[in-house]
């Protein structure tokens, strides 16, 4: 079957870089200072041993991150940044994850490495039988499996295109072979380029002879991590591959097929024993290094080289022996990974030759790669130094340990940096982040289905939940949102319930309502659009206001809908309730917009000073929102004898918005414990009242001291069916609420 000539063919090329790819990395937790972690793994994790994206390998101390499969490199690079995320900020804040695949120093007693702690009593067995067969030292040791998969597509039209082959499955795993043997062959390429692993810490090597160290990568060598000399599989075909695993297990040189540790594994169901009637679906890259120059342990320039490394191996002729050329492979593969870091390889003129191919072949087929990637590996073999082992060998005299530690310690600092955001889906809005960040800690999966419009759905199982916004779910009907949305439905169901909500009237269009302008004139009032949220359009007059302040008021709140509100003013302290499935689980007193004079600096000067602060943000991506200075914030200072140049007199306090909204501006405080459960019932009555599940109502309460039975003790103002929930998780001042932690009980109790 000639590959060449297929790929060759106009049919297939469209899909040439298409693949499927998934990545389980390996990272030992140490502390801060680079000692191993005594601690044991986290366990607000939950079941280790079913979590679909944090796992334990070997050692208690060792992290398996594991992404789902993914189309696309960025895709699986915000899959890895994120779970990298919620796995820094699940372990103590005092432990990093170690940036090397060799494992930092180890216990001078080998009992002293602690086994995984599983519940899954078979998984424990089995190390404990690795631990015996090779020692827990070699176990330690860590790296990246890389999966990939071609894309069925591309797979298919090469199909179509031959008459070799009848059976699909049997075509598709020629396929996988020739790749497989190939990449055996000439895996030394990518040990030059990407082996990181020169040098090993204080005892690794114990009761065994290491290498002469430095070297380029421990792993990759007959010194890292392999089975005994005497298994022996083959990979002339998928039979005889199965064929020998079997026999190498029937004598006891395996103790199950999994313990199988070649460079790369061919995969096609749960046991390899599945390959037989599944064919192979996908192959497992397992000799990539750590990169301790990437906050994720590989670079995105590195998948895509080896996407187009495989393409190109499987247009690349073989060796007619398929076992003499995987063995001429190994042998070549060794002495590299045996050579020093910063030598030219014995093989550089190979070497060239296999980049020059490369090169030539992503330009017959026009295919998309890094700008500057056949560059950068003509370098590495040009300059050893460039290399990733030259690299990290240069820079880490006197002391791997120091530049190990400084490279976690980096990594470490940026995970918590913004722990109230989730990296690689930061674009979103930010209970939506949390959100995600919850439910990957708890092993629920999940799928981002429209970034713009926040809309997620989550799997635990067989059980699939959709959510947007965070917190519009299922559990509310569809007609929840919409009497929500429409302030003066919510209104009138709440009055028919009993509940106290202000007087005023409904206007479709400025001029009737500049014509009620005498109706509010001598009383405070509120002007808002009838559907919006976020405070958007509302201004507030607490003791009436002048015709041309009303004028401009009406005219900002028409900017934002077709229809606005003219309501009475309630006095009191508005406070958002946050209601969810019959309780009342925090309670926001919103402080407006506002800045302290210090009688040096303007109202500007102010603002800007204040908008400095780490929690404030745009477009609800961090906690607190900046601060504006636009057309309602200027009527604000008008009214208040102030101007944006205006320099306040010092701990004078200048608000320059009405409403609270934190999405305008406004500083948060919890205040769940001190408000009295009378007003947390209403709160719960009224949101039943609406047939909501998870609301955000507020309350106008005039003194909390006073009984919520009382008359006019309080007055609802507005419900919300999207009600931003990161503002109770990131005060400004009091206690977290952690909401989204409630809506996945709600959603998912058996997790």
């Amino acid at each position: 079957m000639n590959i060449q000539a297929l790929l060759q063919k106009k049919s297939v090329q469209p899909y040439l870089l298409k693949a499927r790819y998934g990545l389980e990395k390996e990272s030992q937790r140490t502390s801060l200072t680079g000692e191993l972690a005594t601690s044991d793994y986290p366990s607000c994790l939950g079941n280790r041993t079913h979590h679909p994206y944090i796992q334990t390998d070997f050692a208690e101390t060792q992290m398996e991150l594991i992404t789902p499969v993914t189309n696309s490199i960025p895709e699986l690079f915000r899959y890895l940044a994120a779970i990298h995320d919620v796995a820094y900020r699940s372990m103590d804040q005092a432990e990093m994850l170690w940036p090397l695949s060799m494992p930092p120093a180890l216990p001078e007693k080998e009992e002293e490495i602690a086994i995984a702690k599983l519940d899954n009593f078979e998984g424990v067995l089995y190390r404990r039988y690795l631990a015996k067969t090779y020692g827990k030292r070699k176990q330690m040791v860590s790296g990246i499996h890389f999966n990939f998969e071609f894309d069925d597509a591309l797979v298919q039209q090469l199909f179509n295109q031959q008459t070799a082959f009848t059976d699909y499955l049997k075509f598709k795993t020629e396929l996988y072979l020739k790749v497989t043997r190939n990449y055996m062959h000439y895996r030394w390429l990518v040990t030059y380029f990407y082996g990181a692993s020169p040098v090993s810490e204080a005892r690794y090597f114990v009761d065994e002879k290491g290498p002469k160290e430095p070297v380029r990568s421990i792993r990759s060598s007959q010194y890292g991590y392999t089975n005994h000399e005497d298994v022996k599989v083959t990979y002339r075909t998928l039979e005889g591959y199965l064929s020998d695993i079997a026999r190498m297990v029937e004598e006891g040189k395996l103790s199950e097929d999994k313990e199988y540790y070649a460079s790369v594994r061919l995969r096609g169901g749960k046991k390899v024993a599945d390959l037989a009637d599944a064919g192979i679906r996908y192959i497992e890259l397992r000799n990539i290094d750590l990169n301790p120059y990437e906050p994720y342990g590989i670079s995105e320039e590195q998948v895509a080289f080896l996407h187009v490394f495989l393409l190109f191996l499987l247009w690349k002729d073989e060796g007619a022996d398929a076992d003499a050329w995987i063995a001429e492979g190994e042998r070549k593969n060794n002495l590299v990974a045996l050579e020093h870091p910063l030598a030219v390889t014995a093989f550089v003129e190979e070497g060239r030759q296999l980049v020059a191919e490369l090169a030539a072949f992503i330009e017959q087929f026009d295919l998309s790669v890094p700008a500057d990637m056949i560059v950068h590996l003509e370098q590495m073999l040009a300059e050893p130094t460039q290399t990733l082992a030259g690299k990290i060998y240069t820079d880490s005299q006197p002391s791997q340990q120091a530049f190990a530690v400084e490279k976690g310690r980096h990594y470490h600092t940026q995970a918590w940096k913004k722990p109230y955001q989730l990296a690689g889906f930061r674009g979103m809005e930010l209970s939506t982040q949390i959100l995600l960040f919850d439910a990957i800690q708890r092993g629920i999966q999940v799928e981002v289905l429209d970034e713009s419009d926040q809309f997620v759905k989550l799997t635990a199982g067989k059980h699939v939940e959709y959510v947007k916004n965070a917190n519009m779910t299922r559990k509310d009907s569809y007609i929840v949102p919409l009497i929500m949305e429409n302030k003066t439905v919510t209104k009138k169901v709440l009055k028919a319930a009993g509940f106290r909500v202000p007087a005023g009237s409904e206007f479709a269009d400025v001029q009737s309502a500049l014509q009620a302008y005498p109706e509010f004139a001598e009383q405070g009032f509120v002007v808002k659009p009838k559907s919006t949220n976020y405070g958007l359009g509302i201004s507030i007059f607490k003791e009436g206001a002048s015709y041309e302040a009303y004028q401009e008021a009406v005219e900002i709140a028409f900017s934002e809908d077709s229809s606005i509100l003219v309501e009475e003013f309630l006095p009191g302290t508005e406070y958002r309730f946050f209601v969810l499935d019959g309780e009342t689980r925090a309670i926001m007193l919103r402080v407006p917009a506002n800045v302290k004079g210090d009688g040096v600096h303007t109202v500007a000067e102010l603002v800007a000073k204040k908008n400095e602060d780490p929690l404030r943000g745009s477009h609800h991506r961090s906690p607190l929102e900046l601060i504006q200075l636009g057309t309602i914030e200027k009527l604000m200072l008008k009214e208040q004898g102030y101007t944006i140049d205006s320099i306040p007199e010092p701990e004078t306090i200048v608000y320059l918005r009405e409403n609270s909204n934190i999405s305008t501006g406004g500083d948060s405080i919890d205040v769940t414990n001190q408000i009295p459960q009378g007003y947390k019932d209403i709160a719960v009555k009224a949101v039943e009242a609406l047939g909501a599940v998870i609301c955000g109502i507020d309350l106008i309460i005039p003194d909390t001291t006073r009984s919520a039975d009382e008359p006019n003790a309080y007055g609802i103002i507005e419900a919300n069916f999207n009600p931003a929930m990161h503002m109770h998780m990131y005060v400004y001042q009091g206690e977290n609420r952690r909401l989204t932690k409630d809506v996945l009980d709600l959603l998912f109790p058996e997790v």
